[in-house]
């Protein structure tokens, strides 16, 4: 169960980091964005990824919000890994 946990939370950042570099790129182009809706649900899912992207690519490092809610979803992923790990 603890290292599913793990390619789960490998996984949905993959997803979550590769999304966050397409949204800069189509927004630098001018195509049609993801939706912020996404790249938040995302970032819940995966937020060592999501971090990891805004801050390689510089996108959306000015809304509070994604900031907000991609920390705490990190701390909460990692308090969870922590207890599927510490549990015997």
């Amino acid at each position: 169960m603890k290292y599913l946990y793990l390619l789960l939370i490998a996984g949905f950042s993959v997803v979550a980091a590769f999304c966050y570099a397409a949204d800069k790129l189509r927004a630098k182009h001018n195509r049609r964005r993801y939706s912020e809706r996404l790249l938040l649900s995302l970032g819940v899912l995966g937020a060592p990824g999501a971090l990891l992207a805004m801050n390689f690519c510089h996108h959306k490092t000015r809304k509070r919000y994604f900031w907000i809610v991609n920390l705490v979803c990190l701390a909460l992923q990692i308090a969870l890994g922590i207890y599927l790990f510490t549990r015997k």
